[in-house]
């Protein structure tokens, strides 16, 4: 996995040096890269909140 970065109107990616050693890539070397983008998911946001309460669901419909 790679992070993208803007360099002038592009876009760039770094390929980690354990990936470069690995498929012993070199300088100027024409390669094929698959991109797919990857869904960060919501889970883990509202750790440590429990679950919502019915008591919680009317206070949150009553107008004071």
């Amino acid at each position: 996995m790679a992070k993208t970065r803007k360099l002038g109107g592009s876009l760039m990616v770094t390929i980690p040096r354990e990936v470069v050693e690995a498929e012993g890539l070199m300088e100027d070397q024409l390669i094929s890269i698959h991109v797919k983008k990857v869904k960060l998911s919501g889970f883990g946001i509202a750790k440590g909140t429990g679950p919502f309460t019915d008591e919680f669901k009317l206070k949150s419909h009553i107008i004071d």
